[in-house]
């Protein structure tokens, strides 16, 4: 399982321990294999592998094929309801008129007495008033998957086909602690799929090497959580409410305390560890205490399970627990800086913010807009002084934020840790533009002091540069070819195909894809779905209602044809298990030119695949926008709409979905090439990436993916790393 989980994090294959022979037909025949999914083994991968005993090569390209071919979806037999799916689509009351002469062959109910004729069904079905789901032919595939494969033509090979290098890594235990020191030692936070990854690592590397720091709380409280399990000692806890994440996570909880957790039982030794941590943080610092109150609630709860009262040694750790409960007072900073606030002392108020600069950088915004002109030179010279104390992801964060703060936003738009969005209007005032240059600035000049450049000479694709700067691992998904929230990709190909697919686990479940298409102005042109199956060229493969054994959903546009400036896909929940609840849930999208034929899946044209896991019931992946030059881009939306229990429709959401498409299109966000000029200040040479390029030396590498000849000893960041382009 780890070996698949570093493939298809890394797209690097752990080099595989076994005796030696000649496997050369082997590795040839995986290469083939891989290129039918649009990837391709390395040199050194290939020559690895041909060295190999044959029996000990085909278990490794078993194993191999397998986690590419999951990465991107290729992994279950995608079908379609209409067979010939994009050609043969009916109109769509044409089509509900059939599936109704069907079920009523036989009948008598026509109006003579016999079968009723094409203008009835036609008005039956346009009425509104008919049970789709009851007819025997809707919504359940018609034919077999190996039928629809006889149905189309092979596909025809195209220069723009995908194709993406495996490269050969370390043995599995070299490959295993690296992926767990980079994860740990991840200066953003990471998502959820790979917060569990962290803790399966952490698992396997909790007797080996640690990393030196775990700047994130969240990342933190994950390794801690396997230290504690293992009765190892704890690292990098300096504040109360690390001690409380710890507990959250031991007790299958949520370490990000958005939601609260039922406390276990914990065991004397936990018990012992919990409270020792907690008096090692107030006997350094007292004043850690009155971080206490925001979690009252959730102190309290705990206190059943760790017994404060056994553990007389500890009394500040004992303090913590009084706090909570009332018996003792401790003013947290964030209430001082509030009365300084109430009182219309910004002076004061931003006195106290310096003594946490992180919460002075994030209370920027009221700060400016609550000082006058007098007191901006102060503000900025604050900030001059304390900059250098706080992480470069909020100096990135608050970057970001200001280059959207001179003029107000058509839409705010808001999501939590688990995407769900909502969206408002800004009612806030600009900020002055010209104070917003100078506090930019001073960003700019510190951040370019922190930038990771190891080696002098600087190669960078320019895919690459209009990926959106990963602050956060909540911005995006689990998935292949994914990129976070607010990234531009070019999408090249004549032809956009994209799908969904679920496997409901209990009850039966319907997921419907749909498109939503818009003028330049986001105003509604109309839709693709299940109750208009075409719409101005782009056209749905059908509905299917059940996901018993897995169903899959797709919708094809033509981009050279179609009138629409912004196609805005989504997957609503029409009835059924939630998208955190179905077995496997997945969106990813295809290119191709035209006249490539194929079947409607094709795993070398998927450009992205990513896991749908919100806790809404309409999911927005991204947006696909038309450029001035009649190109495409896509822009990562990855929000999920609240939605109703059940029904979901694309009409229903359409307003809602325009505008907060809208409020991600529109706002500027930090992107890669913003590091990319920060890095080129200090580097003596900036290459643009080509491929095929040679190298004589080590150099910094920045693109989507890693090139196959890179000198041993380079830095690389591709879109998996991106994080670690965040000055630290």
């Amino acid at each position: 399982m780890l070996e698949k989980l570093i493939i298809q994090k890394t797209l690097r294959v752990p080099a595989v321990a076994g005796a030696t022979g000649d496997a050369t037909s082997v590795s040839r025949q995986l290469d083939v294999v891989l290129m039918s999914a649009g990837f391709k083994a390395s040199g050194p991968l290939l020559e690895h592998l041909s060295r190999l005993e044959p029996g000990t090569a085909m278990d490794a390209a078993v194993r191999v094929l397998g986690a590419v071919r999951e990465l991107v979806g290729d992994h279950v037999a995608h079908n379609v309801y209409f067979r010939d799916f994009p050609r043969g689509v009916p109109d769509t009351l044409e089509f509900w008129a059939s599936c109704l002469r069907d079920a009523l062959v036989g009948s008598r109910v026509g109006g003579d007495g016999g079968v009723p004729s094409d203008e009835q069904l036609l008005a039956a079905a346009a009425s509104g008033g008919i049970n789709l789901l009851a007819l025997p032919r809707y919504g359940t595939y018609q034919h077999t998957y190996e039928e629809m494969l006889a149905a189309h033509a092979d596909l025809i090979s195209d220069a723009k086909d995908r194709v993406t290098v495996l490269h050969l890594g370390g043995t599995l235990a070299e490959e295993t602690t690296a992926l767990y020191l980079q994860l740990a030692g991840s200066t953003v936070p990471l998502g959820e799929a790979e917060l569990a990854l962290l803790e399966q690592l952490a698992r396997e590397c909790v007797d080996g090497d640690q990393p030196t720091t775990i700047p994130v709380r969240e990342n933190r409280a994950v390794v801690n959580g396997v230290r504690l399990a293992s009765g190892r000692e704890l690292v990098a806890v300096d504040t109360v409410t690390d001690v409380l994440r710890l507990a959250c996570q031991f007790s299958g909880g949520d370490v990000s305390l958005a939601e609260p957790t039922r406390f276990r039982s914990f065991g004397r030794p936990q018990r012992r560890a919990l409270m020792a941590a907690l008096e090692t943080v107030v006997a350094a610092n007292p004043d850690k205490l009155g971080d206490v109150r925001r979690y009252r609630q959730r102190w309290k709860s705990l206190s059943s399970g760790v017994h404060p009262h056994e553990f007389r040694r500890y009394p500040h750790a004992q303090d913590v627990f009084a706090v909570a409960r009332g018996d003792l007072a401790a003013r947290s900073l964030a209430g001082r800086v509030e009365l300084a606030f109430a009182a219309g002392d910004v002076g004061r108020a931003v006195e106290r913010l310096a003594m946490a600069p992180g919460m002075l950088l994030r209370q920027l915004d009221r700060v400016l807009r609550s000082c006058g002109p007098d007191e901006t030179d102060m503000v900025i010279r604050t900030l001059q002084s304390v900059a250098n104390r706080v992480s470069g992801r909020v100096l990135c964060s608050v970057r970001e934020h200001l280059g959207n703060r001179t003029a107000p936003d058509t839409a705010r738009v808001f999501a939590n840790r688990s995407a769900r969005s909502w969206v408002t209007t800004d009612e806030r005032p600009p900020l002055d533009a010209a104070v917003v240059a100078r506090v930019v600035a001073l960003l700019d000049d510190e951040l370019a002091h922190r930038v990771p450049l190891s080696h002098d000479r600087l190669v960078v694709d320019p895919a690459v540069l209009q990926v959106a700067l990963p602050l956060s691992g909540k911005a995006s998904a689990d998935g292949f070819g994914v990129m976070p929230r607010g990234s531009l990709a070019s999408v090249d190909g004549e032809v956009l195909r994209f799908f969904c697919y679920w496997k409901q686990t209990m009850q039966r479940t319907d997921f419907d894809l749909s498109a939503l298409l818009l003028n330049e102005d986001f105003d509604y042109l109309g839709h693709v779905s299940w109750t208009s199956l075409s719409f101005d060229g782009a056209v749905s493969s059908g509905d299917i209602t059940d996901a018993t054994n897995g169903a899959t959903e797709f919708i094809d546009v033509p981009l050279r044809a179609i009138s629409a400036h912004y196609v805005v896909p989504q997957v609503n929940i029409y009835a059924g298990e939630g998208f955190d609840e179905v077995a496997e849930s997945l969106f990813g999208f295809m290119t191709r030119a035209r006249g490539q034929q194929g079947s409607p899946f094709e795993a070398k044209t998927v450009r992205s695949r990513s896991e749908m896991r919100g806790n809404g019931r309409v999911a927005l992946p991204l947006v696909f926008i038309r450029n001035a030059d009649f190109t495409w881009s896509a822009k990562w939306l990855h929000l999920y709409l609240q939605g109703g229990v059940n029904f979901n429709r694309v009409e229903t959401n359409r307003l809602s979905t325009a505008l907060q498409a809208r409020g991600i299109v529109e706002r500027r966000y930090l992107q890669v090439q913003y590091v990319v000029d920060l890095m080129s200040r200090e580097a003596t040479s900036v290459t643009e990436y080509t491929p095929g390029m040679a190298f004589d030396e080590p150099v910094t590498f920045v693109g989507l993916e890693r090139p196959e000849h890179l000198p041993e000893g380079s830095q690389v960041f591709t879109l998996d790393t991106l994080r670690e382009l965040v000055p630290q």
